[in-house]
């Protein structure tokens, strides 16, 4: 009995392949205008024509040949990311695929043959199989390109900009934590190789708070610079953050800290020569040592 449902079996796949080969243009048009009416499915149609013709081409050839899938599951994952990052839903880039067996059953269910339709429960059972690793993939793609807007985002949240000839400053915004310092840390390095800086300011104004977490991320961010001969100013320390550092008995050690960014970039000019005198009015006279 086993032997003769296999029979069964092996005739009813022969004759979907034979179908899939027979009407290859009636199934591919069939199959284009069901992706159409799928959700999602407003894609650009030319992209989505060849898609699915290369799809087809390398589904058949995974049947007459020795049961490699890896040219069609290529495809499948190509197509997966290339919806992901248009911002398809993952069911819907499915539902692109399952239209296939729509498209194949509606040609057998027409010619009435016997053998396709015991065949068909094979290739519904396979095109079940290829929609979940569309699914899969898609999750992969996606968790990707959100890791990289989450590196893209903190990239641009982590500025280092130039205050002064040999003076930079970090101004943080937002909560810091392991990933950011490491950010942090790899930007303010960078740019004191780039610039040639001696003195760097990491303003804290705009961190909602500071714990001993922070204040850890924020000591090796310190070291790091003095490892590259930079000295280092905290600014921000507002009488909040001030009184969370005192009760938690954190210790800045001898890094310089101070209220606000400007006094920060005052000291950090007092420390390389410059003196900063306030005329009448708005009036500000900038001295070097020298006395220019």
């Amino acid at each position: 009995m086993g032997a003769i449902l296999t029979v069964q079996s092996d005739a009813g796949r022969r004759r979907i392949e034979e179908l899939l080969q027979q009407h290859e243009e009636h199934v591919l048009k069939r199959w284009l205008e069901i992706a159409a009416t799928t959700p999602g499915g407003h894609a650009d149609r030319g992209d989505m024509t060849v898609r699915l013709t290369e799809i087809y081409q390398a589904l058949r050839q995974s049947f007459i040949g020795s049961g490699d899938t890896s040219d069609l599951r290529g495809l499948l994952a190509e197509l997966s990311r290339s919806r992901a990052r248009q911002g398809f839903a993952p069911t819907e880039t499915a539902n692109v695929v399952f239209g296939l067996k729509q498209a194949v059953f509606e040609l057998i269910e027409g010619d009435g043959d016997t053998e396709a339709l015991k065949g068909f429960v094979w290739f519904s059972r396979t095109i079940d199989d290829l929609g979940l690793f569309t699914f899969e993939s898609y999750a992969t793609a996606r968790e990707k390109i959100i890791l990289d807007q989450a590196e893209q985002l903190l990239e641009l949240s982590t500025p280092v900009v130039k205050l002064w000839e040999g003076i930079v400053a970090v101004p943080l915004i937002g909560t810091l934590d392991s990933a950011r310092t490491q950010v942090v840390m790899e930007k303010l390095l960078q740019t004191l190789v780039e610039t040639g800086s001696e003195h760097a300011v990491i303003d804290i104004t705009g961190v909602p708070a500071v714990d001993t977490q922070v204040a850890q991320h924020l000591l090796k961010t310190v070291v790091a610079a003095r490892l590259m001969g930079a000295e280092c100013v905290i600014s921000g320390i507002r009488p909040q953050i001030a009184h969370t550092i005192v009760t938690l008995g954190i210790e800045f050690g001898d890094i310089v800290t101070k209220a606000s960014l400007s006094d920060a970039l005052a000291y950090m000019l007092r420390q390389s020569g410059v003196q900063v005198v306030k005329g009448r009015g708005t009036r500000v006279t900038v001295r070097t040592e020298e006395g220019d």
